[in-house]
């Protein structure tokens, strides 16, 4: 698809933004797993915590198509900085559809510009892809809910103000129907982040446990003001957030292939470019193609997302294609460069401890594959 001359100068601007400010520092902070303070005060000047905050609180209410391309073009210099974003702004899409008016008057005008952050607090240590499974309770009394349960792996958790966790407020069978989501602000009596989780790469952005021990949360932050819809506003939220979470792979995979491509016509082997050898010229056009078919897919799940229909079976696509993409050709990136791609010296190496985090995070790629089979044989989706 074609992006408006509107996305191609918010494009550019993004590039700018990245170039200036994200990849001077990305190597450096992210082998430290510095928290990138000064980039998220960049982009709070610039309005995108307010992604998808309504212009009438402030946002920035921006279309889907040009929603994917903050997420890609950031991750192009470091993906560890739209992770600090990405939590943000399903947070955000959640109040915004399904907050009850004083919600929305009370939060969303400080998450537009970023004087609030905000993540999401659905996993937990022994329920992660199975969300019924959660066994975080909240009990009602008078006019607060006493809340006891653990979560982990909770971007932004140190900085959320409000955090939307989902729990269960009743226990029925199907379990779903028990499931609420309660806007935890820090500041919460018995709310408490334990620790940072060691990782592999997605360095920067905190992924925290937390732990909610008796804590009391006020009955008008139940989010939407209705018990038992709590798995229904997340599901329709995490389409939302595959889009996010394809779009970075998008941006990995984009920043693995042009690493290579540079590469190749810099290193010199038997008195030539290494790119005029077929095995590296193999190599670039399957990254080539990989990458190019991961953006055709992540531009139409946003643009039938754009169009106002549900697209749990296009951002599942769009996700499944784009993260294995991302981890497809960061590999090849690093056989590209030979034994410098081992080196953390090169850009590539990090591009190879991030792309993994995308086949998991908001829902696994196996998981993802059921979920579209199952569209696809009941009639509730379908392509061509």
């Amino acid at each position: 698809m074609e992006l408006t001359e509107e996305q191609r100068l918010f494009r550019q601007t993004l590039r700018d933004f990245v170039d200036k400010d994200v990849r001077p520092v990305a190597q450096e902070w992210e082998a430290t797993d510095r928290h990138p303070a000064e980039i998220v005060a960049k982009m709070k000047d610039m309005g995108l915590f307010g992604l998808t905050v309504p212009e009438a609180y402030g946002g920035l209410g921006a279309d889907m198509v040009s929603f994917a391309l903050v997420f890609e073009e950031i991750s192009k210099g470091w993906m560890g900085v739209a992770g600090t974003l990405g939590s943000h702004s399903l947070a955000c899409w959640m109040i915004s559809r399904y907050g009850t008016a004083e919600q929305q008057e009370r939060f969303l005008p400080e998450l537009a510009t970023g004087a609030r952050r905000s993540g999401i607090g659905l996993t937990e240590p022994g329920a992660g892809t199975d969300l019924q499974g959660i066994t975080t309770t909240a009990r009602r009394e008078r006019d607060v809910y006493v809340v006891n349960g653990a979560k982990t792996w909770i971007t932004n958790a140190r900085h959320a103000d409000p955090l939307p966790v989902l729990v269960k407020t009743a226990q029925t069978t199907p379990a779903h129907q028990g499931m609420s989501v309660l806007l935890v602000e820090r500041d919460t009596p018995g709310f408490s982040v334990l620790r940072d989780l060691p990782k592999l790469g997605y360095k920067g952005t905190e992924s925290c446990e937390v732990l909610l021990q008796d804590a009391r949360v006020p009955v008008a932050n139940l989010l939407g003001g209705v018990e038992g819809r709590g798995m229904q506003q997340v599901l329709s939220g995490l389409e939302t957030g595959r889009i996010n979470v394809a779009a970075r792979a998008l941006g990995v995979a984009q920043a693995a292939y042009d690493e290579a491509l540079a590469y190749a016509g810099q290193r010199q082997a038997f008195g030539r470019p290494i790119h005029d050898f077929q095995a590296i010229q193999l190599k670039l056009a399957d990254m080539a193609i990989k990458v190019q078919a991961a953006r055709l897919m992540v531009y139409w799940a946003a643009s039938r997302a754009d169009a106002g229909e549900r697209v749990d079976l296009e951002s599942g696509m769009a996700k499944v294609l784009a993260s294995e993409a991302a981890q497809e050709c960061s590999l090849i990136a690093m056989q590209v460069h030979g034994g410098y791609g081992y080196s953390k010296e090169f850009i590539v190496e990090r591009l190879y401890r991030d792309a993994p985090l995308m086949m998991i995070g908001e829902g696994t790629n196996d998981i993802l594959r059921m979920v579209i089979a199952k569209a696809l044989t009941t009639g509730k989706g379908s392509i061509g």
